[in-house]
């Protein structure tokens, strides 16, 4: 409780949080020029820094601006500074700020204004808890909820809308799967999407590009996968600009409370970048955002025309494109090279046409924009190989370009080495392993999963792993995926010894994929990933050592608090 309460006065002290203008200029001060003097010292039981000259240590200290000075022992540090503040964090951990390598922050700001149907069990759970929530729903307003998995219940096909029907015959319904790639709609929804489209245009045989209605006798049963989504989304009232800004500012407590320290936010909007940019500007960013612009739209003409974005407190970029290729393996819209295993004649969804794919990378090459592409199938990550591969090899490809594929989740083995040979960027997300294997060997067939949640085979490799969560998909919350990364197995201990446990991570891999190649991932090794010199006092401090606890205990860990350039941004009490 001393260490708490400690930490508590310092977030009273620090209520202005201190933001460096300066900060893509971080260095330590040169040799022989007069040392700053530190604003403060924390010590702790153990500090891993990831610094390979320094691993360990029980202290830290950083200036005004929040940059480290030095790392090293408690008693040296405070000798060396003795008029800067002491932060003692007692028996605790502390580690670099951890980083969540893909992750959407204004979805989850949605999910948490939405009804929360993650976990339930069957169709009857998702219609009680939308009774709930629409009890305290604006009058008329439609009836959105998030995290439906049909997955979970006993019967484990798609919904109707005749399911929603009874419980809510008026009121527009729109449910979003837990992938966030199908929705679900009731008959009131539909009606409001053919009004939308016209009468009868969701009826038919057609499909839209990137998408599938599902049908019976030719007509809508309520489910939308991928880009079908948006015939019903079309038909929604517009969000106002207060509750966007309501669901960033709880995505954002969510974030930190949960020990981040930066999030990579894959598909902003010019809309949500200017949103993001005023919260910068007025002091509300408690973390650093590396924005993806979301596809060939209009933030990335912005980059394209105005250069690589970067706001002057240094905790908001923009200097990549996350792009699609495929849809989700849950809802068999990943595109794979051969018939889903549960569902012959079906190989899964193109979002994006390849040729489009293709015209997108170059266009970001040439802007010298990084690339990043959603895949999740086989036969998406061989498209977004050749593709890459090709466009690496004209001219202008970057040397250091660091390009990434997101969720690389099911590849076959024999492309697993063009990752290392392409120097691409594996960001992946254990807990999507542990959340999708109950069913993906029915989907995929035990030969597929040599390729499947294949960690282990990338790091071999030498391919950087760089780690998250994707939330809203999965929770906000790294230290399951810690646990996820070490054990493979779910928060029960399921199953016994891991799921394909030959692709396990240890603890100290697991860390480094939350911090050091997260941080590279983004281009941002020289200012956050590590705790040394010249980098920024962006940390996390736990109750136990996460290199130390047995695995089953990674996703206990408590977060006693979150700093970001030397300030608390959250503390436990």
């Amino acid at each position: 409780m001393r260490a708490r309460a400690f930490f508590a006065l310092s977030l009273l002290a620090a209520a202005c949080i201190v933001l460096d203008a300066h900060a893509a200029t971080d260095t330590a001060a040169a040799p022989g020029a007069t040392e700053p003097e530190a604003a403060a010292v924390l010590t702790a039981r153990r500090i891993h820094t990831e610094d390979p000259a320094q691993p360990q240590v029980t202290a830290i200290a950083w200036d005004a601006q929040g940059r480290i000075l030095a790392t090293g022992e408690a008693k040296q540090l405070r000798a060396r500074y003795p008029v800067a503040r002491h932060v003692d964090a007692g028996d605790a951990t502390v580690v670099p700020g951890l980083i969540d390598a893909h992750a959407h922050l204004m979805e989850l700001g949605y999910a948490l204004l939405r009804a929360d149907l993650s976990g339930a069990a069957s169709k009857d759970e998702v219609l009680q808890r939308l009774r709930v929530f629409a009890a305290s729903a604006p009058e008329g307003a439609w009836i959105e909820g998030w995290g439906w998995d049909q997955n979970r219940w006993p019967e484990q096909t798609f919904p109707t809308a005749a399911d929603l029907d009874a419980a809510f015959p008026d009121r527009p319904v729109w449910l979003l799967r837990i992938d966030g790639h199908a929705g679900w709609a009731n008959s009131a929804a539909l009606r409001a999407a053919a009004t939308a489209e016209g009468a009868r245009a969701l009826e038919g045989d057609w499909q839209p590009d990137g998408g599938r209605i599902v049908r019976e006798g030719g007509r809508p049963t309520g489910v939308f996968v991928d880009a079908a989504m948006r015939l019903v989304e079309r038909a929604m009232p517009a969000r106002s600009e207060a509750y966007r800004a309501e669901a960033l500012s709880r995505a954002l407590a969510a974030a930190v409370a949960n020990g981040l320290t930066g999030v990579h936010d894959m598909g902003v909007s010019r809309e949500d970048l200017a949103l993001m940019r005023r919260f910068a500007d007025e002091g509300r960013l408690p973390l650093r955002i590396d924005a993806y612009a979301d596809g060939d739209r209009e933030a990335l003409a912005d980059l394209c025309e105005h250069g690589l974005y970067r706001h002057p407190a240094g905790r908001l970029e923009m200097r990549g494109v996350k792009l699609f290729m495929d849809g989700a393996l849950g809802s068999r819209g990943a595109a794979l090279l051969a018939d889903y295993s549960d569902e012959p004649g079906n190989r899964g969804l193109l979002v994006t046409d390849p040729a489009a794919f293709g015209a997108a990378v170059v266009k970001a090459r040439d802007c010298g924009v990084q690339v990043a592409t959603h895949a999740i199938g086989d036969r998406g990550n061989r498209i977004v190989l050749d593709t890459y591969e090709h466009a690496l090899a004209g001219q202008g490809a970057p040397p250091d370009h660091r390009w990434r594929v997101e969720h690389a989740q099911v590849v076959a083995p024999e492309d697993i080495p063009r990752f290392a040979r392409l120097r691409l960027v594996a960001s992946m997300q254990p807990t999507h392993a542990t959340s999708d294997m109950p069913w993906a060997e029915a989907r995929l067939g035990h030969d597929r999963l040599a390729g499947a949640y294949a960690w282990r085979r990338f790091l071999d490799l030498g391919v950087t792993l760089a780690l998250g969560s994707d939330f809203p998909v999965e929770q906000v919350d790294p230290r399951l995926g810690l646990h996820a990364a070490v054990t493979r197995q779910d928060r029960a201990g399921q199953p016994p010894g891991g799921w394909l446990p030959g692709q396990r991570l240890t603890a100290a891999e697991a860390l480094r994929g939350f911090t050091v190649d997260a941080a590279r991932a983004g281009h941002d090794e020289a200012r956050v990933g590590r705790l040394a010199p010249g980098l920024r006092a962006d940390f996390v401090v736990l109750d136990r050592d996460p290199l130390a606890v047995p695995a089953a205990e990674l996703g206990d860990l408590e977060v006693r608090a979150t700093w970001v350039d030397g300030q608390p941004v959250h503390t436990a009490d």
